[in-house]
């Protein structure tokens, strides 16, 4: 499987982003279980799940302070790339 995402570190955190179909990160189970299976491939760092709207707004999950440094950015400045996950 193929996802886009990125590996960030900014204040000394480091994290995984990973873009997401907007249903993933509108309901808690998904937005959990989604969180848990690339835990397995970003580990031992914060997830944070992006998606965006049809007007391309995006929506992330995760750390609140995470969350609420990416809110002050644009998307196109994230570092983004595909990784190839089995």
């Amino acid at each position: 499987m193929i996802i886009n995402g990125a590996v960030i570190k900014e204040q000394g955190v480091t994290f995984a982003i990973i873009s997401v179909k907007q249903h993933v990160t509108r309901y808690t189970v998904t937005t959990v279980n989604a969180r848990l299976n690339f835990s397995y491939f970003f580990q031992n760092m914060p997830i944070i799940l992006m998606s965006q709207n049809e007007h391309g707004t995006p929506h992330y999950v995760g750390r609140k302070d995470i969350v609420d440094f990416l809110k002050t950015i644009r998307v196109d400045q994230i570092p983004w790339k595909e990784y190839n996950i089995y």
